[in-house]
């Protein structure tokens, strides 16, 4: 019995720290790629030559925080089955 209860806790740890490691992955890919697409600053000459190829970084970023939230929520009910 005691090791049933330490395998379902130790299991519920490493679900909450795969989806803290998420969380951080995605969050730092965010301001990389914000910062990347908008910089700081006042645009100069080597930001403004290409902007006809420059696209915006918002669509693709959304589906990786969606990618993401469902990844994390899906191992929030899985947790959540291991505890009944």
């Amino acid at each position: 019995m005691r090791k049933a209860r330490f395998v379902r806790v130790f299991a519920g740890v490493v679900l909450l720290a795969v989806a803290v490691a998420i969380a951080v992955a995605v969050v730092a890919f965010n301001v990389v790629n914000l910062n990347e697409a908008y910089g700081n600053g006042e645009p100069y000459y080597s930001r403004t030559t290409n902007m006809d190829k420059w696209t915006d970084p918002l669509p693709v970023l959304g589906v990786v925080d969606g990618v993401a939230v469902v990844v994390v929520a899906v191992g929030f009910f899985a947790w959540r089955r291991m505890r009944v």
